[in-house]
């Protein structure tokens, strides 16, 4: 299946494509930094990304997308469209400036979705798109990709926009007609997906609608409350990671009732499996600052850590904190690892990849700070791989029934 990967970024997302089995048809992303390493992981052949084709350095807007153009539903190019855009116009650490910022990307890609009318998009954006400071906007957003074909008129605001699309989804006469999706959007927790870092993100989710296909967000399949169980009820996750007694730390108080009542009932849900914590993700990495570390790229000691209110790190047995890009460079309170003895230091850039699941074999271009940022940007490529599966098992399936009644069809013909 084919793919169109936009604000690729370091490529999480388009990673997790590959990997549900779609296959980039360009890669588009205006970060230089982010563009080199997506080559750099191309050039050197590493698996899933040597078959993509080179990352355009480009804004969206300037990439000529003729080639990618249909003209009707059935003679679609592009099976999904996927990209994360920026998202400093509704970061909860951004100015929060929305439609009025010039990075806001969501109209530059509403209007790449009414060009090459995929079968399905994915697209990615921070939590705080969902603030009720952005309320009308977010609904906007979601109306033109529900509707992409309403485009706004010269001269007309974005809530006028609005009110008319508005209109015309209550009148329930597009659907069906014209170029309509049907939106799915979702707040997720990456930590509820296996993903070792507490990052929430609001996934958008649309499939063409003459394509029939019903669909909602996957299950989540770790807890919290797994965690709690395999550490203070089983001790499990101690012995896991062979952990002494006298090495473990104290349960937090905040715990004691909940542990006291799982370890009264007469047994544990087994249906989730144990959010996984910074430990989990770092299991075979040896300490930065060894000689050892030497034999893993990107995983090189980073000095000047300091701790103070409000500037604290992520502790090693919970998920990381949402590792974060910054606006000025890095902000290491949330890209800090907290030892069991209290001392902090940086997180490598190899750690802080595999926090956000990016295999240990695909490098980073840049410095420390613009390789982080990368990372702070990135879509976790297990939880991008998780939607995008889902995604494409219900093209496949839409495509099966779609043969199926083909072949009917013509049986009844004859």
């Amino acid at each position: 299946m084919r793919a169109v990967e936009l604000f690729a970024g370091a490529g999480g997302l388009a990673l997790g494509a590959s990997l549900a089995g779609f296959k980039p048809q360009a890669v588009v992303e205006w970060d230089k930094w982010a563009c080199d390493t997506v080559n750099e992981n191309r050039d050197r052949k590493y698996p899933l990304v040597a078959d993509w084709p080179q990352a355009l350095d480009k804004d969206v807007r300037k990439v000529d997308w003729s080639s990618f153009e249909t003209h009707s539903n059935e003679d679609a190019v592009i099976d999904l469209l996927a990209g994360g855009p920026p998202c400093q116009p509704f970061s909860m650490g951004g100015k929060a400036r929305a439609h009025d910022d010039s990075r806001d990307m969501f109209p530059a890609t509403v209007s790449i979705v009414r060009r090459l009318r995929p079968k399905a998009f994915i697209i990615e954006n921070v939590k705080g798109l969902t603030r009720s400071t952005f309320a009308n906007y977010y609904q906007y957003i979601l109306l033109q990709l529900e509707f992409p074909e309403i485009v706004q008129r010269k001269n007309e605001s974005w809530y006028d926009h609005l009110m008319r699309l508005q209109k015309e989804r209550a009148s329930g006469a597009l659907h069906g007609n014209g170029l309509t999706y049907n939106v799915v959007p979702t707040l997720v927790n990456a930590a509820d997906y296996g993903v070792p870092q507490k990052r929430e993100r609001v996934f958008i989710v649309g499939f063409r609608h003459d394509l029939g296909i019903e669909w909602s967000f996957p299950k989540p399949s770790h807890s919290q409350e797994a965690l709690v169980a395999d550490q203070w009820v089983t001790g499990e996750y101690w012995e896991r990671h062979e952990v002494a007694k006298k090495d473990r730390p104290e349960m937090p108080k905040s715990l004691e009732a909940r542990v006291r009542r799982m370890k009264s009932a007469t047994s544990l849900s087994a249906e989730m499996k144990p959010w996984r914590t910074v430990r989990d993700a770092l299991v075979g990495l040896p300490d930065p600052q060894s000689k050892a570390a030497s034999k893993f790229a990107d995983h090189r000691f980073q000095p000047g850590a300091k701790s103070y209110p409000g500037h604290t790190g992520s502790p090693l047995d919970a998920p990381a904190k949402t590792l974060k890009a910054g606006d000025h460079g890095v902000p290491g309170g949330e890209n800090m690892l907290v030892k069991p003895d209290g001392e902090v230091r940086y997180f490598t850039i190899r750690e802080s990849a595999r926090i956000q699941t990016f295999p240990d074999g695909y490098r980073f271009h840049g410095s420390w700070t613009e390789t982080m940022r990368q990372l702070g940007n990135a879509v976790p490529v297990l939880l991008g791989q998780k939607v995008a599966q889902s995604v494409a098992q219900r093209l496949i399936e839409a495509e099966l029934i779609s043969m199926a009644k083909g072949r009917v069809g013509r049986r009844s013909a004859a």
